[in-house]
């Protein structure tokens, strides 16, 4: 009888080991869901370039960034998601035209954890691990504010729109640019009008109601060769003819990122 009672002890007590140990490993568990990882670089260093730097070079990806001979102005666009033409009022002088070299690694856990998400949501992350380094180092600080502002509405022309729809088992997708065309398949009217701001420097929206994706060919001649012999259509004139889509001035609310305060870095 002892040993039996013994014997059950001993199990009573290995079994509520096993469920303080069980408890733990939820709780752990529970933890680590409730705990994701922060993104953050490992070791950053900052730098002003080498007055005979030469042009500005960004590379990232991978397990860090690296910036060379580039000025505040080209690292915050790297961190936020701005149109190129934006001006930043409030953005002291020398961030235009102080260089500086930038050197940014994260952990090993840091970048595994970074690959197991989606394309679109780690370049969002690398964009706001850029963003905490200036933040830190440039002691940089902004904010956004809705100004009444010149917008272009893109509507549809009168002679009717003049694209069909691209077909839905079509392969592919997606859009290239310069200073005298747009070209691309399975485009949405809303990224065109996207693209058409970053080419003319103002706000576009997509007025048009159309919901499907096209394929575009859109070509024209920039207003500084208009001149020329061969010279083509405007822009505007062209998204007319071409397209069947039209772009109308009017003042709207236009989003304005304001430079509340920039700091040179001390160095490293």
């Amino acid at each position: 009888m002892l040993c039996f009672r013994t014997l059950l002890s001993f199990l009573s007590f290995a079994f509520l080991i096993l469920l303080c140990a069980s408890a733990v490993n939820a709780q752990s568990t529970a933890g680590a869901a409730s705990n994701p990882p922060k993104f953050e670089y490992e070791v950053v260093s900052v730098r002003p370039s080498d007055p005979n730097c030469g042009g500005m070079s960004i590379r990232g990806g991978l397990d860090r960034f690296s910036a060379r001979c580039t000025t505040l102005w080209g690292l915050i666009f790297n961190a936020y998601p701005l149109r190129p033409n934006l001006t930043l009022p409030g953005l002291p002088g020398w961030a235009n035209s102080a260089p500086f070299d930038v050197e940014a690694k994260m952990d090993d856990a840091t970048f595994a954890a970074l690959k197991k998400l989606s394309p679109e949501e780690a370049g969002k992350q690398r964009q706001q691990m850029l963003q905490a380094v200036l933040a830190d180092r440039f002691k940089l600080k902004m904010h956004h504010e809705s100004r009444e502002g010149q917008i272009y509405n893109l509507v549809v022309a009168k002679g009717g729109f003049k694209l069909k729809e691209a077909p839905a088992n079509e392969a592919g997708g997606g859009m290239s640019w310069s200073s005298k065309q747009i070209k691309g398949s399975k485009i949405s009217i809303s990224g065109l009008a996207f693209t058409l701001g970053d080419t003319l420097g103002r706000d576009v929206v997509d007025q048009t109601g159309l919901a499907g994706k096209y394929d575009i060919t859109l070509d024209w001649t920039p207003d500084d060769q208009q001149g020329s012999a061969d010279a083509g259509p405007s822009i505007f004139t062209a998204i007319q003819e071409q397209l069947g889509l039209k772009l109308v001035s009017v003042k709207g609310p236009v989003d304005a990122v304001i430079v509340d305060h920039a700091e040179k870095p001390s160095g490293n």
